[in-house]
């Protein structure tokens, strides 16, 4: 099956007291990045993500290592470039899509 490219971003912020919290973003089962979060209240990051991968549905998480405190708030996904759309559930979904099906 032919691999797609495509570009996400979403805007990203984490509200945490204390340490700064170390946050994990995922695409499907995939580590994609592990980072310090230490940006204050009021910032987000613009985060952006390349996926190369064969058509089909992806979740995309974000999520606190412990034993970091904090909430993250994960907004406006959408797609830079590629064949693809995404959809907010719970947690983001990415959708690859096949231009030739």
């Amino acid at each position: 099956m032919n691999r797609k490219e495509v570009v996400v971003r979403a805007d990203v912020s984490v509200d945490w007291q204390g340490d700064p919290p170390r946050i994990r973003v995922y695409v499907g089962n995939e580590l994609f990045t592990e980072r310090t979060w230490i940006w204050q209240e009021g910032y987000y990051l613009e985060e952006m993500l390349a996926v190369n991968a064969p058509p089909g549905n992806y979740d995309l998480r974000w999520e606190l290592v412990p034993p970091s405190q904090g909430t993250i708030e994960v907004k406006n996904v959408r797609i830079e470039h590629g064949s693809a759309y995404a959809y907010i559930k719970k947690n983001s979904q990415l959708r690859i899509t096949d231009e030739s099906t």
